[in-house]
């Protein structure tokens, strides 16, 4: 009872500050600073070469069980100490091999076991967006909960089956790469937030200023949705946004414009901070993953809004609540959708008609949007054949 307490319900800029944008292009990647900084949590950077990675999510990568696939570029390795104290020489401790590597013709593979595994006494490793894009593949996958007519033996005897979704590498989306080079790195800054286009893309904090440099073109190889993809490439300039001292006649001294600029910058990281409100003070369905001390590993899906944005991610938080790590994906409007139905579904008991009448509409008319959704395969024929003959008779 005592960790439902601290799961996650909404994330909260806490202890950061937010630092005026800058922009190239259509990206503006506007910086998160850290005042109190501590230490005893640092994040490294481990490099996987492979072209393909299999993570076996139970037991041992070689028995039979649930598989994830994908390419992972890196995992990250979170170090921390139990008593506050400075986690010594990060990057520099001896590590176990991680996973094996293997050749299958022109392509390599790494067999890995775990999303995220611990490694020693205060090391874990765990792989960042992918443990939270697992969490969303695997929401409600086990599918019908009782044996109801309507659905495929299929479905019946192994749930939604293989689930898969897409996503683009960063370095696709246009002017990332530049605007990552040439930016400035603030001297305690520890995360960002990047829009493309004025759209939140990710949101990105570290424990340390040091693990953010490190860490600061990992952005290049996280993943994005397509919707991001598409901005870069019709948007060539953001909106203009400009802020000014609102009256000079007031400033008379040093102090005066001192305070007058103070203003404005929390007037703008306020702004700045409502840009990003489709994931800011939302509220979360949380996860925990691992507990590291004092430490909370938890990934996290938004609560889903057809209409609105809606994000997946993973955190690292202090029992505190206070914010250590944070990345984010923004599913698109196609991945909302599927796993809005899903979560509609289990929300009345797989039963189709309880469902269809929840949300407003005919059977027939759900079979459809399930079918639209790439889900027509949980049902049986004769089910989807009725449907698509009363949609066909409707539309006439």
């Amino acid at each position: 009872m005592a960790q439902k307490k601290r799961l996650l319900t909404d994330i909260s800029l806490k202890g950061l500050e937010i630092a005026p944008s800058q922009v190239r292009g259509a990206i503006r990647i506007v910086p998160l600073i850290r005042r109190n900084i501590r230490n005893d949590l640092r994040l490294i950077r481990r490099p996987y070469q492979e072209d393909m990675t299999v993570v076996g999510l139970e037991g041992k990568i070689t028995e039979p069980g649930m598989k994830y696939f994908s390419y992972v570029p890196h995992g990250l390795v979170m170090s921390w100490t139990d008593d506050g104290s400075p986690v010594a020489a990060c990057g520099g401790q001896i590590v176990k091999p991680d996973g094996q590597r293997q050749e299958c013709g022109c392509t390599s593979v790494r067999l890995m076991h775990r999303m995220a595994k611990r490694e020693s006494a205060n090391q874990l490793r765990f792989l960042p967006l992918h443990l939270a894009m697992e969490g969303f593949l695997s929401l409600f996958f086990s599918g019908p909960t009782i044996a109801w007519s309507e659905y495929s033996k299929y479905a019946l005897s192994h749930g939604l089956g293989s689930r898969y979704e897409t996503s683009v590498s960063g370095r696709y989306i246009a002017g990332l790469e530049d605007a990552l080079r040439v930016f400035e790195i603030h001297e305690r800054q520890v995360g960002v937030l990047v829009f493309v286009a004025e759209s939140l893309a990710s949101a990105f904090v570290v424990p340390t200023p040091e693990d953010y440099r490190a860490l600061h073109t990992s952005l290049l190889e996280d993943f994005y949705g397509e919707l991001i993809y598409q901005y870069s490439l019709l948007y060539d300039t953001t909106w203009p946004m400009d802020t000014t001292i609102e009256d000079e006649s007031k400033i008379n001294s040093l102090a005066d414009l001192k305070g007058a600029i103070a203003k404005m910058r929390d007037d703008w990281a306020s702004f700045q901070g409502f840009m990003a409100e489709g994931l800011l003070q939302r509220q979360l369905n949380s996860q925990i993953v691992y507990t590291a001390g004092s430490f909370l590993l938890q990934r996290f899906i938004t609560d889903l809004q057809p209409k609105h944005k809606n994000y997946i991610g993973e955190v690292i938080i202090r029992e505190s609540g206070e914010l250590e790590y944070l990345k984010t994906y923004r599913l698109s409007e196609s991945q909302t959708r599927r796993a809005y139905l899903l979560s509609q579904l289990a929300k009345h008991n797989w039963n189709l008609e309880a469902t269809a009448k929840a949300l407003s509409q005919t059977s027939h008319d759900f079979i459809s949007r399930l079918e639209s959704a790439g889900f027509g395969y949980l049902l049986n024929q004769a089910v989807r054949d009725a449907a698509l003959k009363k949609t066909k008779k409707s539309s006439r």
